[in-house]
């Protein structure tokens, strides 16, 4: 399912807040538990969402040119430029984030990809629980399964193998079948650890190499 430009920042908007009440009370100690994501702990993945939340389509271009278009190398600045002393100062940050609609130059469905996987990103470490929206899930998976691994996507990732998810009506992809619900699939397809015990099919072991 496609979702709307209006349905996607909405879910984004949400999403925003409810990650910025679910890490309020974080103890200190947590703050630096690994995400994730290699090398960035649960902080740094929430600065870069706050980076990415205030951050426009001509700010974007004017940084990746002021960095010689090194991804990498612009994310970390943008992490140590949000990124608060108190990480409780971050939380609030990205509470004061919350309407915001810029972005970066990317497809609108990237901001799907950002707010759950990201949010995944900092919660499962944490053992913070959590549901999304189905139809945000199942739009974002569908655009991983097309984005070049380069663009931090997860297309290479998924040659070979037929997606299925077990919460609802998505499948795609040819060939050895994985069964997971919707958002380990988006999990793994972005290249996210993820346990095997949460995919069946003789496909498993393909998607789940990380």
């Amino acid at each position: 399912m496609k979702l709307s430009k209006s349905q996607v920042w909405s879910f984004v908007h949400a999403e925003r807040a409810r990650l910025a009440d679910d890490l309020a009370t974080l103890p200190t100690r947590a703050w630096t538990t690994p995400s994730l994501c290699p090398g960035w702990d649960v902080h740094d993945v929430l600065a870069h969402l706050v980076d990415t939340a205030r951050t426009s389509r001509i700010g974007f271009a004017r940084r990746m040119f002021n960095a010689r278009f090194d991804f990498d190398g612009d994310n970390a600045l943008g992490i140590r430029r949000e990124r608060r002393a108190d990480p409780r100062d971050t939380v609030e940050a990205l509470r004061a984030a919350v309407p915001l609609t810029l972005t970066p130059i990317a497809p609108r469905p990237t901001r799907l990809v950002e707010a759950i996987v990201h949010g995944e990103d900092i919660r499962r470490p944490l053992g913070i629980p959590a549901t999304y929206q189905r139809t945000a899930v199942t739009a974002a998976l569908a655009y991983q399964i097309k984005a070049a691994v380069a663009m931090g996507g997860g297309r290479e990732r998924v040659e070979g193998v037929r997606l299925v998810a077990t919460d609802g009506d998505f499948a795609a992809g040819a060939g050895d079948e994985v069964r997971a619900s919707a958002i380990d699939l988006l999990m793994a397809v972005s290249g996210r650890g993820v346990d095997a015990r949460a995919f069946d099919g003789p496909g498993t072991a393909r998607l789940t190499q990380v």
